[in-house]
């Protein structure tokens, strides 16, 4: 069994891309039909044939960078060029433990291509006397990214400010009505990395994975309008979902990580996978 989101999550071509540089280090890859929106603003980016990099003006003032890009990114929203708007702050990192280069709106991360983090949780449901099942959620139809595709029962990108563990917390009870006595039990599974080009640039993103074992006798409620539906299904039945292409590329893998950790799917069906548990070269 081939699985497409395997090949989507590195489906990327540095050659259509050009690095973007803050100080010294690459911190994204922009399109290279994007380029030349940036030539607007000669006192903020030095461009050439090889790179994109933020004028070394801004060096060693995580502040006047911040504001430097947020005045570009303002102007490309108000263009149409960066859509989604989330009034979210990302720091532009290149490790999660890393101190901010700068700090960027959510929705533009995918314009620089800069790396963003998200957690991503399978909801699980034993019983004593039958198979496991999953909580699979339906993203609302007026998401920005993905609507309508299957998800995770909670996923979400990580914002400046919060740690996994208060992510976890925040989106439990946000897009499942999980209190946090549930949440906070959810066990830590592996890390996906996910390069791959989308519409709004390129996704670079850490997904956090975790199995959140949930009570049989707990239904999730959305609370932010984000999630459509929950569905609580089979193992096999989630299985053909991801060959299907139901579910967002994110979620597959996440999912496929937890199932694979069970022994609850056959290792063969997810031929490559394995590199997916480690950075991109």
């Amino acid at each position: 069994m081939t699985l497409s989101c395997i090949a989507a999550a590195r489906r990327f071509d540095a050659r259509a891309h050009r690095p973007f540089w803050i100080d010294e280090q690459r911190v994204g890859w922009i399109r290279e039909t994007d380029v030349p929106m940036l030539a607007r603003w000669p006192d903020v980016f030095e461009i050439d044939a090889t790179r994109v990099a933020l004028s070394p003006r801004f060096d060693g003032s995580v502040d006047q960078r911040s504001a430097a890009l947020g005045a570009v990114i303002g102007a490309l929203a108000a263009d149409g060029r960066i859509p989604g708007w989330r009034d979210e702050t990302y720091a532009i990192r290149n490790a999660f433990d890393d101190a901010p280069l700068a700090y960027i709106e959510r929705a533009a991360s995918r314009f620089f291509g800069t790396m963003t983090y998200a957690v991503h949780l399978n909801g699980v449901v034993k019983y004593a006397d039958r198979a496991p099942r999953m909580w699979i959620a339906r993203r609302s139809d007026t998401k920005a990214t993905d609507p309508g595709m299957l998800d995770n029962v909670v996923a979400g990108g990580i914002g400046w400010g919060f740690g996994i563990g208060a992510t976890i917390v925040k989106e439990c009870w946000e897009e499942a009505g999980i209190p946090e006595e549930i949440a906070s039990k959810a066990v830590a599974g592996r890390t996906v990395h996910v390069l791959q080009s989308i519409p709004e640039g390129t996704q670079a993103e850490q997904i956090f994975v975790y199995d959140l074992p949930l009570p049989d006798d707990f239904v999730p409620h959305n609370q932010d309008g984000e999630v459509g539906e929950h569905r609580l299904a089979g193992i096999d039945e989630v299985a053909g979902w991801i060959e299907d292409d139901a579910m967002t590329v994110d979620a597959s893998l996440a999912t496929l990580d937890c199932l694979l950790r069970h022994h609850w799917i056959d290792a063969e069906a997810c031929a490559g996978i394995d590199a997916l548990f480690a950075p991109p070269a």
